[in-house]
């Protein structure tokens, strides 16, 4: 069988790339993912973000390591990335952070053509479809369905007012123009709490 595209990786970003190029009918379009659907409890529980702890069975989880960390006195780090469809966005309680804009603007500087934090946004806007609409840095019209969290834990709003009693400014918006701080992470779900990857 022949394809006009192929994409390896059915990840947040193989997943909205095929999508935006299925729009043309006269295209055809393969994505192939190495784990599974990621139907299981493991992804569609929240109780299953245990399961992505180190050490533990490698379900759904490529549970990469780093190489030997000076600042961890020579270990490694853990860095479990989802292996199912969804790909990490899978496996990270469905949190939706870009990087920071730091980061894009230094892969520039290194010589990474068209990679600065103002060459990419556009297309982080693009694929965004974030509830609260559209403005210079988000998009509202995007297949990647972005929302905040309908309900928070209290731990998680006793973390952010401990932070704030220690001079930790708070974020309402970590993809927004300050991206450091304490805060609640949107997440990429839509209504009725379904996933989308």
């Amino acid at each position: 069988m022949r394809y006009d595209y192929v994409i390896a990786g059915g990840g947040s970003a193989g997943c909205a790339l095929a999508a935006r190029l299925s729009e043309d009918p006269s295209k055809t379009v393969c994505l192939i993912e190495a784990g599974g659907e990621g139907r299981d409890m493991l992804i569609r529980a929240p109780a299953g973000i245990i399961g992505m702890l180190s050490g533990r069975p490698r379900i759904n989880n490529w549970a990469f390591e780093t190489v030997p960390q000076q600042g961890l006195g020579g270990r490694k780090g853990y860095q479990p990335r989802g292996k199912a469809l969804g790909g990490s966005s899978a496996i990270n309680a469905m949190l939706y952070v870009r990087g920071h804009h730091s980061d894009y603007d230094e892969w520039a500087n290194l010589g990474c053509e068209g990679w600065s934090w103002d060459e990419v946004l556009p297309y982080f806007r693009r694929a965004e479809g974030n509830e609260r609409g559209t403005d210079a840095l988000h998009g509202g019209d995007g297949p990647l369905k972005v929302s905040n969290q309908r309900s928070p834990r209290p731990i998680a709003r006793a973390f952010i007012e401990a932070c704030a009693e220690n001079q930790i400014r708070a974020s309402d918006d970590f993809n927004g123009p300050e991206q450091e701080g304490a805060g609640y992470f949107q997440v990429t779900q839509f209504a009725g709490g379904a996933r989308n990857g």
